[in-house]
């Protein structure tokens, strides 16, 4: 299981060791910035629909051990977050304040993906074991429902970046769907379950 991790932790930084060496090669076409943007802003979607994938997986394939690499998807999804949002405020913004707020209030898919961005941080904040236990399983649980809205506004963010070619934003938002769908499901089993086999279903969740 250890090398399992290694390896996944590996893959996750991939795409940031091909940016960069793209970055060295001066190969990042005529627009760096929105080459950038574009690959951060896509391997967040796609590791968060890792992350969200795991409690299907481990399910379906009867393979309760795949939980161990959820924190680690959640925090890559994350930290690739950081990086767009990071691209956006230093090599498009300057660290203009003024500017990234009128962006925020004005742009709908600024405003949509800032609210992504920010749900993600108390959620990344929250992955430790400490802090699951000093929230207690319960609210931890509830709280890292936002996983949900930061999903949700990640795919309206880019849904109205990308104005015309919209291929990809529906394909992650059916994928969500989808994920979120199973979830509802044994959500609801475990609630028509007896309080023992319900509560042992929600853990494993």
């Amino acid at each position: 299981m250890k090398l399992a991790k290694v390896a996944v932790f590996v893959l996750c930084l991939i795409p940031l060791a091909w940016i960069l060496s793209r970055a060295y090669r001066g190969d990042l076409g005529a627009n760096p910035i929105e080459t950038i943007t574009h690959a951060t802003g896509d391997w967040t979607i796609r590791i968060l629909v890792a992350t969200l994938a795991i409690t299907p997986l481990r399910r379906l394939l009867n393979r309760p051990q795949l939980i161990r690499f959820r924190r680690m998807l959640g925090l890559f999804a994350f930290f690739y977050g950081c990086l767009h949002f990071l691209t956006y405020i230093w090599l498009d913004k300057f660290f203009d304040l003024h500017e990234i707020v009128k962006d925020v209030s004005k742009r709908p898919f600024i405003t949509a993906g800032f609210a992504g961005f920010i749900a993600m941080l108390p959620l990344a904040v929250t992955s430790t074991a400490g802090w699951i236990r000093r929230l207690g399983g319960k609210r931890w649980r509830r709280l890292h429902q936002l996983v949900y809205f930061s999903a949700c506004a990640g795919v309206v963010h880019y849904y109205w970046l990308v104005k015309s070619d919209i291929r990809l934003p529906v394909l992650y938002a059916l994928i969500f769907a989808a994920l979120f769908s199973v979830r509802a499901v044994y959500a609801l089993r475990s609630r028509s379950m007896p309080p023992r086999a319900g509560a042992a279903v929600r853990n494993r969740a």
